[in-house]
This record gives structure tokens, C-alpha cells and sequence, in this order.
């Protein structure tokens, strides 16, 4: 599903775009990876906090990276409603299971 995002142009990557994606309000989910430093999970999770945009923190680098096509990310923020709205369904499912 982030590929597909991603081949429709509706995502951003990297540490300073998906800042201000979700500075600029763009931003409808960000995803930042489970490798991440401390450091920049608590800085994700603070400024999506304070703007509202949904964070989750799954995957790995090459697993974030690979899901959009590129090489390793940390962060991949989905610009995109309609996109966002299915990942965020698809996480919230995907974390119901694991607790079943």
C-alpha cells in the first residue's frame, strides 16, 4: 500500500520532507522505522502530537524503504486521505491480531 502511494506521488521520505510535510499540514500518517534513533522517535512522535498527524512506528529501514521503492528510510509521511485512512486501518487490524 506505501508503494502504491508512493507510485502515485501522494508520499514523502526522509527526516527534513516528512518534517515539513507535517509542519505544512500535508502529512495524514507517518510511518517512522522501529530503528530509528530514541532521538528522532520522541522528535516524530512530539511534532505529529502537536499538528495531529497519526504516527506509527513499525518496520524496519529496509522494510520502510523497500515498501516505497527506494533504498533504506527512517520516515515515510502519506499526503493522501484516502491512502492514509486504509494504512492506518490496515496497522490498526495488523496490531488487534497480534494481541488475539
Amino acid at each position: 500500500m506505501i508503494g502504491l502511494a508512493t507510485r502515485a506521488g501522494k508520499t514523502v521520505s526522509g527526516e527534513f520532507a516528512v518534517m515539513s510535510a507535517v509542519t505544512a499540514g500535508h502529512a495524514k500518517l507517518v510511518f517512522v522505522s522501529e530503528e530509528a534513533s530514541d532521538s528522532s522517535k520522541k522528535t516524530f512522535a512530539d511534532k505529529c502530537s502537536y499538528y495531529k498527524t497519526p504516527v506509527v512506528i513499525c518496520f524496519g529501514k529496509e522494510e520502510l524503504g523497500r515498501a516505497c521503492g527506494k533504498d533504506v528510510r527512517t520516515s515515510v509521511a502519506i499526503l493522501d486521505d484516502g491512502f492514509a485512512k486504509a494504512l492506518k486501518k490496515l496497522v490498526d487490524h495488523n496490531e488487534t491480531e497480534d494481541f488475539n
